[in-house]
């Protein structure tokens, strides 16, 4: 970015509430069903039906916002939200406007080293829409309102960053945070969690915005950090060469990296808000919030503190194993079976098991080789029953199988060689072939040495101590 301007960047994030039924009727919300096979009459606003609030939906709202030490109102208002859409059969949207359940909280990230707190405006609980199908249908498009009266809780916050990296740090966590919560899945590819990025940008120094945009519906980390760069390009493009920036929603293409305009941008008074004639006003009180705050799980930036103290691990790795709730217990349920080998375990799971999950698209929770049994692995490498690679080729046997590393171990017959007699005899025998990388050593290129334990465990077929075949070579070397 021209460095004589500056971005302004605020998120609003769509997070869909784990809930089992719809905000205000009782249908499913399962993922997935036949199209409009999940649409009540109260979804679709048939006449003569009621909406009835979903009190899990309240609840979860609540919770998120005593985990962003934001203010709950303890009186909220359901308003009408009006707009005309073909997947909105209503022709309004049950949503809070004036009055929302979760007032000004934050939430701090950090980007390139730097402590930043980002303010959230509010948290409003609302119903989801249906969905345009445009697949399929010869030059038409399908209706699937399935995902209507779907709860959202929607999270604004202040327009407080500056940059696409740290809007994506901000929605990182955010994401990470309402998984922790459980209340929401996070499944971005299933549209559970998307974000509008409202974008403009000003001369540096500058206080008063400038007319912003907003980018519509963008469900990747990736496809918000790359959108928000196009339209902060497009800005100063625009106004360096003295033209006019138009307020108006905007979609972003993957294919072509670029945003195109959808619609002028509404304000607020475009939408007619009126509170809901049909639903009350939600009163929250104190012993709720107090029933609430109790349930509350650790949160990630404690529990990220907690690993570095407790388990004398570093930021980075504490921050790759606390990024999930599931990562962190089945790391600490590791350390616990195998008595306490934390920095071990640490190294393993953040090198061989997330590498192999990565590597078939897998999260921890299917994790073929449980915590229980990577626990086994990793006593067998403590108390120097195998080396570090032979660990390795039992970890595939493993992730492969449903045998234990001691039974594999046996099986395979892969006991580390510990006698120091059976090693001696093969370091002599090493020695007595290798007389190039011997007077190497001899001369004083260390280097040489590897090469020679290299040997060793070639003829050892990686079974000899590592440890005690470098130590017996230098002796026999330097004796």
């Amino acid at each position: 970015m021209n460095s004589e301007w500056e971005a302004v960047i605020g998120l609003e994030i769509h997070t869909q509430l784990s809930t089992k039924s719809k905000i205000f009727s009782g249908a499913s919300t399962a993922y997935g069903a036949e199209p409009n096979t999940q649409a009540c009459a109260v979804d679709l606003g048939l006449p003569g039906v009621l909406p009835v609030l979903n009190k899990d939906a309240v609840r979860k709202a609540v919770t998120f916002g005593l985990a962003i030490d934001a203010q709950i109102a303890p009186y909220s208002v359901f308003a009408r939200k009006n707009y005309f859409y073909p997947d909105l059969p209503k022709g309004y949207q049950i949503s809070q406007y004036e009055l929302p359940i979760v007032g000004n909280g934050h939430l701090d990230i950090e980007v390139d080293g730097v402590t930043k707190r980002v303010g959230i405006t509010r948290a409003h609980l609302e119903e989801d829409a249906g969905k345009s199908l445009h697949e399929d249908f010869h030059g038409l498009t399908g209706i699937d309102l399935n995902r209507a009266g779907t709860p959202l809780l929607e999270i604004v916050s202040e327009p407080d960053m500056r940059s696409a990296k740290e809007a994506v740090a901000y929605m990182r966590k955010l994401h990470e945070l309402v998984r922790y919560l459980e209340i929401c899945d996070g499944n971005m590819q299933e549209g559970s969690f998307r974000c509008d990025a409202n974008v403009s940008v000003r001369p540096k120094g500058q206080q008063e915005f400038g007319t912003r945009t907003e980018i519509k519906n963008i469900n990747s980390f990736r496809f918000v950090e790359k959108a928000i760069n196009y339209e902060i390009e497009r800005h100063i493009d625009i106004l360096e060469n003295k033209g006019k920036i138009v307020q108006e929603t905007r979609l972003y293409d993957a294919n072509k990296d670029e945003t195109r305009s959808m619609r002028s941008k509404e304000e607020a008074n475009d939408y007619r808000y009126f509170p809901d004639p049909d639903l009350l006003p939600v009163e929250i009180e104190e012993a709720l919030k107090q029933e609430i705050r109790a349930t509350l799980p650790e949160l990630p930036d404690a529990k990220k503190r907690r690993f570095i103290e407790q388990y004398g691990m570093d930021g980075e790795s504490a921050a790759t194993l606390t990024s999930s709730r599931e990562l962190a217990d089945f790391y600490e349920k590791v350390v616990a079976e195998t008595g306490g080998e934390a920095k071990l375990a640490a190294n393993w799971m953040t090198g061989d098991v997330l590498g192999a999950l990565n590597k078939a698209g897998l999260e921890i929770g299917d994790c073929p080789v449980d915590a229980a049994r990577l626990a086994g692995l990793l006593k067998r490498i403590a108390d120097n029953t195998i080396s570090g690679k032979i660990a390795k080729q039992v970890f595939d046997k493993l992730w492969n199988g449903s045998a234990t590393a001691d039974e594999i171990i046996e099986t395979e017959g892969l006991k580390q060689i510990t006698d120091t007699g059976a090693i001696e005899a093969i370091v002599d025998e090493v020695i007595a072939a290798n007389p190039v990388p011997v007077e190497q050593y001899l001369s004083g290129k260390d280097k040489a040495l590897m090469a020679l334990v290299g040997q060793v465990m070639k003829a050892s077929q990686g079974k000899a101590n590592p440890g005690e075949v470098n130590k017996m070579l230098v002796a026999k070397l330097k004796g």
